[in-house]
């Protein structure tokens, strides 16, 4: 019930398309295109943190790493839901933007886990309303694309959502717990 609901979700999301949206959502779904994001938010944090930033980017290459990795060994590797463009049943229905179809399966979104986390420890970290709109709207448009591209049902995104969201969450608790830590140690010090 549930699987047939997501995939006439996607059929109907997928069928939405035009040559002109096609290279627009692939650009979007690009690794590269969004380094220049991804160095304003360090620049930003740098200068806004200084002396923690270090800190700061390892808690940052934690997130990523995990986000990255575990949606595909915890879940890909694990439940080995094919991806709409690998599904039979749907051959001749899926618009493939370029004929890409990544790998055979597809649950959860990397893509989507890795921009929801981003996403999410990076508002937490900087705090300001219009950086915390704008980068919930990029990370809802990396996931769309992914749909948009036929490589992914809505709920491979949505799951891979929540799940680089409370990925990024989780590691920026640990990063707090950790500045207060380092905090009680120096005041500890500073009163010998």
């Amino acid at each position: 019930m549930l699987e047939s609901l997501d995939q006439q979700l996607f059929l109907f999301l997928n069928s939405i398309n035009s040559p002109f949206w096609d290279k627009i959502m692939h650009a979007v779904s690009g690794v590269l295109t969004w380094v220049p994001l991804y160095l304003a938010i360090l620049i930003y944090l740098g200068l806004k943190y200084k002396r923690k930033f270090i800190i700061i980017l390892l808690f940052i290459i934690l997130a990523a790493t995990l986000a990255d990795q575990l949606s595909v060994h915890l879940f890909k590797n694990v439940f080995h839901r094919l991806r709409p463009c690998h599904e039979p049943s749907l051959e001749g229905l899926v618009h493939l933007v370029d004929g890409k179809c990544g790998g055979l399966y597809g649950f959860v979104s990397s893509h989507a886990a890795n921009s929801f986390n981003i996403a999410l420890i990076s508002l937490l970290l900087i705090r300001k309303r219009w950086f915390t709109i704008s980068i919930i709207l990029w990370a809802l448009t990396v996931g769309y694309s992914r749909i948009y591209l036929g490589v992914h049902y809505p709920g491979d995104v949505i799951c891979g959502s929540i799940f680089g969201a409370l990925i990024g969450w989780g590691i920026y608790e640990l990063y707090m717990l950790t500045d207060r830590k380092i905090l009680q140690k120096r005041k500890f010090f500073a009163s010998i």
